[in-house]
C-alpha cells in the first residue's frame, strides 16, 4: 500500500474519528514519452525564470497568486493551512442521503480511509452504521488547495470517500441535440421488445475481473512486434488510399436487432446457440410403395410402409433393408396362414 496522502479526522456530530487517506485507484495507461523525430532523443522540460531565462531548482520554487497584472501575493503551505485549520484537517459530514439520490455523474475520485491511531472502534461504529441505515455521508474535505464535496460509503469493511463534483461543475445538456418523444423517433412495441430481449440476453453478474484494457494489450503487442522486426525507428504513416468508413443512417432497426439477437455475446447467448444446433432435421417424405407391395395384404402393407418411413427419416440404408425383412416375413406368414385355412375344409371332408 502507498503512503498516506492525508491525515486528519472524520467529524461525525461530536465524534471525531482519526483517519488516514490513501489513493484507491492507480493509472494503468501507456507511458509514452515525447521524442525528437530527427534523432529520436527524449524531450525534456526545464523550470526557468521568465525574467532571466535561468533554470530554477525545486528548493527555490514557492507558490503565489496573481492579484493584479504582474503583481503576486506569496502563499506558503502554512498560509494555506492557517486560512482554515479545521477544514484542512477534517472530513466534516454535513448530512446523510440515499445513495440512489446522487447521480453517477457527480462522482469523481475515490480514496480509501483507514483508521488512525486509536480510532479502530469509532471507525467501526461509523462503518456499521452506514451499512445498517443504507445511506451515504455527504461531507466537505480540503485536499491540497481545493475544497471538495465528498460521499462516504462502505466497500466491504472499508470506508471509501468519493470526491463529488459541485452542481455548477456539471454542464447543462439542454444545448445538445437530444431526441425527444416525437413521431420521427417513436419506437414501436416490436422494436422495444426485441431491444429488451437483447438486453436480457446480454445480462450477467458483475465480474470486474473479466474486463481489462484490451487496447493497451494490442499496443504492447505491436511494440513487441516492431522490436522483433527491428523496426524501432520506423515511423508508420497513414495509408493515403485508405478512406474512413462513411456513416450510414439506420433504416431497418428491426433487422439490426434480429441480427444482434442472432450473435449476441455473453453466457446466455452461447446456451441459446447450442440449443438451436441440437434441433433435429425435418424428416424426409416416405417412399411410395411399389405395385408388388400393394398386391400383398393390407395390414402387412401398412406395417411395411411405416417401417420404410422410419428408415428413410433415419437416413440409413442398412436400416431400410432391415425394415423390409420383417415385412417380408409378415407377408410370408400371412400367405402360409391363408394356405392352411384353405386346406382345412378338405381335411374335414376326408374325415367325414
Amino acid at each position: 500500500m502507498a503512503r498516506s496522502m492525508w491525515k486528519g479526522a472524520i467529524s461525525f456530530g461530536l465524534v471525531h474519528i482519526p483517519v488516514e487517506m490513501y489513493p484507491a485507484v492507480s493509472d494503468k495507461g501507456l507511458d509514452l514519452h515525447m521524442l525528437d523525430r530527427r534523432d529520436f532523443s527524449p524531450i525534456g522540460f526545464k523550470r526557468y525564470n521568465k525574467n532571466t531565462g535561468k533554470e530554477v531548482g525545486w528548493d527555490d520554487i514557492i507558490k503565489g497568486y496573481e492579484y493584479s497584472d504582474g503583481d503576486w501575493v506569496v502563499l506558503s503551505d502554512e498560509d494555506l493551512r492557517r486560512a482554515n485549520p479545521e477544514a484542512t484537517q477534517t472530513i466534516d459530514i454535513l448530512a446523510f442521503v440515499d445513495a440512489s439520490e446522487v447521480p453517477l455523474i457527480y462522482y469523481d475520485q475515490p480514496y480509501y480511509l483507514a483508521p488512525g491511531k486509536g480510532g479502530d472502534k469509532v471507525y467501526a461504529l461509523l462503518r456499521d452504521t452506514l451499512k445498517k441505515v443504507g445511506k451515504i455521508g455527504i461531507a466537505n474535505v480540503v485536499i491540497r488547495v481545493k475544497q471538495h464535496l465528498a460521499a462516504l460509503h462502505c466497500v466491504g469493511n472499508t470506508i471509501v470517500m468519493n470526491t463529488l463534483r459541485y452542481a455548477d461543475e456539471i454542464r447543462d445538456s439542454t444545448e445538445l441535440k437530444i431526441p425527444g418523444k416525437t413521431a420521427k423517433t417513436s419506437v414501436s412495441d416490436k422494436e422495444l421488445k426485441m431491444a429488451m430481449a437483447l438486453v436480457e440476453g446480454m445480462s450477467e453478474d458483475w465480474e470486474p475481473e473479466q474486463y481489462h484494457d484490451t487496447y493497451r494489450e494490442d499496443v504492447m503487442a505491436m511494440i513487441e512486434k516492431k522490436v522483433k522486426a527491428k523496426q524501432t525507428k520506423t515511423i508508420t504513416m497513414p495509408d493515403p488510399d485508405e478512406k474512413p468508413a462513411k456513416a450510414t443512417n439506420v433504416i431497418d432497426l428491426v433487422s439490426l436487432l434480429q441480427a444482434s439477437l442472432g450473435k449476441k455475446p455473453g453466457k446466455k447467448a452461447s446456451v441459446d446457440e447450442d440449443e438451436d444446433d441440437d434441433e433435429p432435421p425435418p424428416p424426409k417424405r416416405a417412399r411410395k410403395p411399389s405395385e408388388e407391395e400393394e398386391d400383398e395384404e393390407s395390414t402387412p402393407r401398412r406395417k411395411t410402409a411405416a417401417a420404410s418411413r422410419e428408415a428413410v427419416a433415419a437416413k440409413a440404408a442398412p436400416k431400410r433393408t432391415a425394415a423390409k425383412k420383417p415385412a417380408a416375413k409378415a407377408a410370408a406368414k400371412s400367405t402360409a396362414t391363408k394356405g392352411a385355412t384353405a386346406k382345412s375344409p378338405a381335411r374335414r371332408k376326408k374325415a367325414a
